[in-house]
């Protein structure tokens, strides 16, 4: 459970990516955040209940 203030948001909101990172791997590629998501550098997410987020990194515009 979050114990900052103010309150980490909840894994299942459209902010999860705003919790505070509570573990940071970036030799590996991942972070460990406060509301139990991990987030992967190519922006893809492993929620607590075990669901994939795929990576949604913005995709620059086509020349």
């Amino acid at each position: 459970m979050c114990t900052h203030t103010p309150t980490c948001p909840p894994a299942n909101s459209a902010d999860r990516e705003a919790a505070i990172v509570v573990a940071a791997h970036p030799e590996q590629g991942w972070s460990l955040l406060c509301n139990a998501v991990v987030i992967f550098e190519d922006t893809g997410e492993l929620l607590p209940d075990g669901r994939v987020v795929d990576p949604h990194r913005p995709v620059g515009a086509l020349v």
